[in-house]
């Protein structure tokens, strides 16, 4: 009967522990990714979606542009998720490449910039309280895990370039790598 009640004990342990996150979060998390979002979609309105797909344009033109500059601003300005959302204003030939370099750069400048990825931090904390008990500064590893990662962060996202080209030549689809116009601008483009 004592391992019941302990066992009966620990599940529900486990929703209070849960409860009390979901709380932290909606005090924390939440209304810091709700106005990220706000921000961005105001940002994009007062610049306009053409100026938005002229930006990305501009950055899909070539590999560093597009996978170490352009998700690096991405990641320090809108943070994790919010980042992935600036994937929308990249033709759809480079989006797969796009969101490959992003997601590998919300976890790899967690420890100079922990608000990119909040919710992942309790990795690089157990990280640096191991550096730590060594006597070993943890920013130094935060700049040098950073920098690797801008690194394969870019080749992860031109890899994957060529494995979205290889997959299409494959599979016959064929993916644009020019930036969809607005809605606007294509309707003046079909009537001319």
């Amino acid at each position: 009967m004592k391992y019941i009640t302990g066992f009966a004990s620990g599940f529900m342990n486990l929703f209070q522990t849960g409860g009390k996150t979901f709380i932290t979060w909606m005090s924390t998390i939440i209304p810091v990714v709700l106005l990220l979002l706000v921000l961005m979609n105001t940002i994009i309105s007062f610049l306009g979606e053409e100026r938005m797909e002229k930006l990305a344009k501009a950055s899909s033109r070539n590999p560093i542009t597009r996978y170490m500059i352009l998700p690096f601003l991405a990641a320090f300005m809108l943070g994790n998720p919010m980042s992935f959302s600036l994937g929308r204003f990249m033709p759809e030939f480079y989006k797969p490449s796009y969101y490959a370099a992003l997601a590998q750069f919300n976890h790899t400048s967690n420890g100079v910039f922990p608000h990119i990825n909040p919710g992942e931090l309790f990795i690089w904390l157990g990280i640096a309280q191991g550096v730590q008990k060594l006597g070993l500064n943890t920013m130094d590893l935060a700049v040098r895990y950073l920098l690797v990662g801008l690194v394969m962060n870019f080749i992860g996202g031109w890899v994957t370039d060529f494995t979205t080209a290889y997959v299409c030549k494959t599979s016959g689809v064929i993916l644009s790598k020019e930036v969809k116009l607005s809605v606007k601008e294509q309707g003046e483009t079909d009537a001319a």
